[in-house]
C-alpha cells in the first residue's frame, strides 16, 4: 500500500511540475493536459473565409428566423392566440380560399394521414406497426377534438400532446391553417347533417330518388 501512496504522490508532484500551479501567474501560457476546447479554430465576423461557398464568415439568418424582442407573438396568425392573452382564437384569423383547402388536403395527406388516417379517423398506417392509441379527429365524446377551438389545434400542431409530438420545426405556419381548414371539412363531411346543407345546393348532392324493390313508379 505504502509503494501506492509513494507512486501516487510523486505523480502529483510531476503533473504540478509540468502543468504549473492553477491560479497562478505567469506570463508564459499553462501546458494544459486537458484543454476542454479552450481554444479552437472559429470566423471572426465580418471577415471572409473559406468554410462557406460564398466566402463570408457572417452568414444570413435562416429563413423563418424571428428577432428577439419583434412583434411576432402579437400575431394571431403565428401563435393561434389572441394577441395579449393566452385565449386561444375561435376560428382561422386568415380568408380559407380553395387553395388554402387544396393546400391543406396535400399537407395532411403528407404530415396527418400516417397515423390519422387520410379520413382522420385514426386509423392511419402507423396503427399497423403497433401505434394503437390514436386520436379520432370525428370523435366528439372522448377525444373532443371537434369541440376544440382552431386556435388550439394550431397549439397542438405546433407544439405536440401527449404522444404526438410538434411539428411546428416541419410545418409552416400556413400550412398549419391549411390544415386545420381541411380536418373542418372532413369533421363537416362526417358530421354535418341534411339541415347544414344550403337548400339551392341540397338537390344536386341527394341526385334522383331511386324507387323501392316492389313499388312500381307511375
Amino acid at each position: 500500500m505504502r509503494y501506492f501512496f509513494l507512486t501516487f504522490v510523486i505523480l502529483v508532484v510531476v503533473v504540478v511540475a509540468t502543468a504549473g500551479k492553477r491560479g497562478s501567474i505567469s506570463r508564459k501560457p499553462p501546458l494544459e493536459i486537458f484543454p476542454d476546447m479552450d481554444k479552437q479554430p472559429k470566423l471572426r465576423p465580418q471577415t471572409r473565409g473559406e468554410v462557406f461557398a460564398n466566402g463570408l464568415s457572417s452568414q444570413l439568418p435562416v429563413d423563418g428566423t424571428v428577432a428577439r424582442g419583434s412583434a411576432f407573438e402579437d400575431s394571431p396568425v403565428n401563435t393561434g392566440k389572441v394577441a395579449g392573452t393566452t385565449n386561444y382564437v375561435a376560428t382561422i384569423p386568415m380568408p380559407v380560399t380553395a387553395q388554402l383547402m387544396e393546400r391543406g388536403e396535400q399537407r395532411f395527406n403528407i404530415s396527418c394521414s400516417p397515423c390519422h388516417g387520410r379520413m382522420g379517423d385514426g386509423k392511419g398506417i402507423t396503427t399497423k406497426f403497433g401505434m394503437a392509441v390514436i386520436a379520432d379527429l370525428h370523435d366528439s365524446k372522448t377525444r373532443k377534438v371537434v369541440q376544440q377551438s382552431d386556435g388550439e389545434i394550431f397549439n397542438t400542431i405546433t407544439y405536440g400532446k401527449n404522444l404526438m409530438g410538434p411539428y411546428g420545426g416541419l410545418v409552416s405556419i400556413e400550412d398549419r391553417w391549411a390544415i386545420i381548414a381541411y380536418l373542418r371539412a372532413l369533421q363537416r363531411s362526417r358530421l354535418g347533417i341534411e339541415q347544414d346543407v344550403p337548400a339551392d345546393v341540397l338537390p344536386t348532392l341527394l341526385g334522383p330518388v331511386a324507387p323501392r324493390a316492389g313499388v312500381q313508379k307511375k
